[in-house]
């Protein structure tokens, strides 16, 4: 069956159109054609006969064509016919042909409005696929790259991007909340993922990644590509106020001035494309107090109290640079919290003075209480460095012996009380371990005090064997990686004054107890920790 030249021309038009439009192969859209119109031929003649139809490139026509296969015994008589009724048609057919007959002609001005809708449905559809495929092979390989397309509209919050080929959108979550592109303006994003499943492909941008804006300084700033200077990391409330920590591998440039350029060019053609979203850029360091003193700025900081790690925990500010610290509605600490990994807590000198009074006073009245001294004692034992009941238990007679008005006989009252209270204290303790299930093979180990055996015996630990299991960064605690970031992950022991090497020992101590390692496995482990260690070392000096 052959169409009309003028229905032949209309199927040309629509290929070349479509093909065009849509930045995709014309094969695939006369593919899609070539279905289409099976599909509103099979309407016609019969939803159960296998028609296909097939598009001449050279001529412009389209033909219609039956399809039966020969089968040795038919299950659908639509579509198959046997051997002997094949050879009826022609003797030379054999089980597996096709036998191909032209159906009668049917034009597109023959096909009513349902056909025409099907057809068209049909032609969408394989565009779509083919659009999409093309779309995921193009930019699969741009993961990680900024990537540029033009605003079709905002339809719920969601920015509509028309791409080079197909098109996406910028998730509301991934855009920058005020912002609002007019229909036609180019716009920038980030390539999160490109995903392919069966509903197709999906280019999935974003404007508020930390990576935007790291790959924005890097085609701003040349010295990444010569790679003099690098981000560290990265902390945005995006599209309000952002925080960049870099570092320079060469001493003779500024990585900060550099990222700012001159005149602050470079860094406000970020600002820029990020809405005026304001970006403080601080050299990054591996000390972590002067790291959060520097991603607090523009707050003057006075002192850090650090955690056993060396970890800031509390940040002390003058009472004027409260505000300005904690910043509008708590941004400036919260992007602080992000940039450096550390959840700090900001209090004034005022404020503090006041907590440090309040413990000295804490102090003087334990040590009131337990030792049965007065206040002057008291107070004197506080400022001059004992600051609990268990020091002075078992402090060198010698470091008493130095405070005015106390001789050998005194020191040595002190220190007998002092004892008599840790005792009682540490039987009221091992009770309390014991009614959380404490047995006694982990209570008479020795090298675990009673307040770490009561922290254990809450944890559950409660059997020498349950202890044997445990790996010393559980104890004494260790870093984690979390997000690409180390983080502290908090040991059951941490708050008793155990380091690793410690809480190791203690471990392998349980562990030859109860049978898990012997003495040559100790030997092995202790030999591998050195090998670590100068590896380690040997790593350092080659990176110096």
């Amino acid at each position: 069956m052959n169409l009309t030249s003028a229905n032949r021309f209309e199927l040309l038009q629509m290929a070349e159109s479509v093909a065009q439009e849509k930045n995709i192969d014309q094969e695939i859209v006369l593919e899609a054609m070539e279905e289409s119109m099976a599909k509103a031929a099979r309407m016609r003649y019969g939803s159960e006969l296998d028609i296909r139809a097939k598009y001449n490139k050279d001529t412009g026509d389209l033909t219609l064509q039956r399809v039966r296969t020969v089968v040795e015994e038919v299950e659908n008589m639509s579509t198959e016919l046997t051997l002997e009724e094949a050879r009826e048609i022609d003797p030379t057919l054999q089980l597996g042909s096709e036998i191909i007959e032209e159906l009668p002609p049917v034009g597109i001005d023959q096909l009513d409005r349902i056909n025409i809708q099907v057809a068209k449905q049909v032609i969408t559809r394989k565009v779509r696929d083919a659009e999409m495929e093309k779309q995921y092979e193009e930019y699969k390989d741009q993961i990680g790259q900024i990537i540029v397309g033009t605003v079709k509209g905002v339809e719920q919050g969601n920015i509509i991007v028309e791409l080079s080929i197909g098109e996406t959108m910028i998730h509301r979550t991934q855009k920058i909340s005020h912002e609002n592109p007019e229909k036609g303006t180019r716009i920038r994003a980030y390539v999160k993922d490109v995903i392919r499943d069966n509903r197709g492909s999906q280019v999935r941008l974003s404007r508020t990644a930390n990576e935007f804006m790291r790959e924005l300084f890097r085609s701003e700033v040349p010295e990444f590509y010569e790679g003099t200077i690098d981000i560290k990391c990265i902390a945005r409330d995006p599209g309000s106020r952002a925080k960049i920590a870099v570092l320079s591998y060469d001493t003779s440039i500024d990585p900060v001035g550099a990222c700012v350029g001159m005149r602050g060019s470079r860094v406000q053609a970020v600002v820029n494309e990020l809405q005026g979203e304001r970006v403080d850029v601080i050299p990054w360091t591996d000390n972590p107090f002067d790291f959060v003193h520097l991603a607090l700025q523009p707050a003057k900081v006075s002192k850090g109290i650090l955690d056993a790690q060396g970890n800031p925990t509390t940040i002390v500010v003058p009472d004027d640079q409260l505000s300005l610290a904690i910043g509008r509605k708590g941004q400036n600490v919260r992007l602080a919290r992000s940039l450096t990994g550390l959840d700090i807590e900001i209090i004034t000198e005022s404020y503090e003075r006041e907590q440090r009074q309040e413990a000295i006073t804490q102090r003087q009245n334990l040590f009131m209480e337990a030792i049965d001294v007065d206040e002057t004692f008291a107070h004197l034992l506080v400022t001059e460095g004992f600051d609990s009941i268990d020091y002075l238990a078992t402090c060198p007679l010698e470091e008493l012996l130095t405070l005015n008005g106390i001789d050998e006989s005194i020191a040595e009252e002190l220190q007998s009380r002092a004892q008599k209270y840790i005792a009682k204290e540490n039987e009221e303790i091992l009770a309390e371990a014991r009614r959380y299930g404490l047995q006694e093979n982990l209570a008479n180990f020795e090298g675990i005090t009673p307040k770490m055996l009561l922290e254990l015996a809450k944890n559950e630990i409660t059997t020498l064997e349950e202890f044997a299991t445990l790996a010393d960064w559980e104890l004494s605690g260790g870093h984690v990686e979390v997000d690409g970031r180390q983080v502290w992950d908090k040991g059951l022991l941490e708050g008793h004054d155990l380091n690793a090497e410690e809480a190791q020992s203690l471990i392998v101590t349980a562990r030859l107890k109860v049978g898990l390692m012997k003495p040559e496995d100790i030997e092995a482990l202790y030999e591998q920790n050195e090998n670590m260690e100068t590896e380690s070392d040997q790593g350092e000096v080659e990176e110096t």
